[in-house]
């Protein structure tokens, strides 16, 4: 697999910057720069990592092909070797699309505590992949807001529900899938830039925000931080990898394709919370089976969740 050159800089990139200004948030995205210098895990990042069950990594497989997939083990799974290297004692499961996960590429990393709505996102470097789990040499990581993150308590599967099962891959969604998306609250999103490398972002909101329409989905943008690093990313490349996870369940869906940012007029129906922004993505390949072997048996709405103003099409 060829990587792309990498440029370390701190500061917001083109596509970030662009998205900013079209937004009118340009002074107010400057404020929050300082969050994008080089990173130290020390102190209450470390001890955050420490105690984490549930991770998501955005990376690509052997064929050069963007995936978000969950990484998942008992609390000290995720250590800090040093204040720039993070071990990962975890690997994805068998049968997810970054199982044999290629070293020496870009990477991005976002570790969610739902139960207390925290997060923390980290970007670097797979510098290592081995048969105990994989290290990250790290540039960047910073904390998000609690917004959008749906409140449940994540626990270890049965032993009698921890066998993935059958997973099925293909290009266009079948029911099943559509009916995932539909009911999920949360997904996590995987985007890159051609030489400040990959990064995993949270979106959540009430089931529903994401719409199925002839085998593409949509979902409007909220109101957050305005960084965009997410959308300042798909400025400058449409690659992206969506992880759906059904967390009563443990039935995972990926995604790969290419998503678009649209400005729509705001207000219109589909526009929940009055962005005038929405995020457009074609599935190009999809990987689905019960790759989460974590669950969680009830979930609490996220105070912030704009209601939709719409109703999902049929497929």
């Amino acid at each position: 697999m060829t990587n792309p050159a990498r440029t370390i800089t701190t500061g917001f990139h083109e596509g970030e910057l662009a998205v900013q200004r079209k937004a009118g948030v340009t002074q107010d995205a400057a404020r929050l720069t300082g969050m994008l210098a080089p990173a130290r895990l020390r102190g209450g990042a470390t001890r955050f990592l420490a105690e984490r069950t549930f991770a998501a990594i955005t990376a690509r497989d052997a064929d050069g092909t963007l995936w978000t997939s969950p990484l998942a083990g008992p609390p000290g799974f995720l250590h800090v070797a040093s204040p720039t290297a993070l071990d990962v004692r975890a690997l994805p499961a068998a049968g997810d699309p970054l199982q044999r996960l290629p070293e020496h590429q870009p990477v991005g990393l976002i570790i969610v505590e739902f139960a207390t709505r925290r997060r923390l996102r980290i970007n670097g470097t797979l510098s290592h992949t081995g048969s105990d789990g994989l290290r990250i040499d790290v540039e960047q990581a910073y904390g998000n807001c609690p917004q959008y993150i749906q409140n449940r308590h994540l626990h270890s599967a049965p032993a009698a529900d921890r066998t993935t099962g059958p997973v099925r891959s293909g290009h266009a969604l079948t029911q099943d899938d559509i009916g995932l998306v539909r009911r999920a609250d949360t997904f996590l999103i995987g985007t890159t830039h051609p030489t400040r490398g990959t990064d995993a972002s949270h979106r959540g909101g009430p089931p529903g925000f994401v719409r199925v329409e002839n085998g593409e989905l949509w979902w409007p943008d909220y109101w957050g931080n305005n960084m965009f690093n997410t959308l300042g990313n798909l400025q400058t490349d449409p690659t992206a990898a969506l992880l759906f996870c059904d967390f009563a369940t443990g039935h995972t869906l990926h995604l790969s394709g290419r998503a678009t940012l649209e400005w729509t007029e705001t207000g219109i129906p589909g526009d929940d919370d009055s962005t005038g922004r929405r995020v457009h993505f074609t599935p190009e390949q999809f990987v689905a089976g019960r790759l989460l072997p974590l669950r969680a048996g009830s979930v609490t709405a996220a105070p912030d969740n704009p209601p939709l103003t719409d109703q999902p099409s049929a497929p």
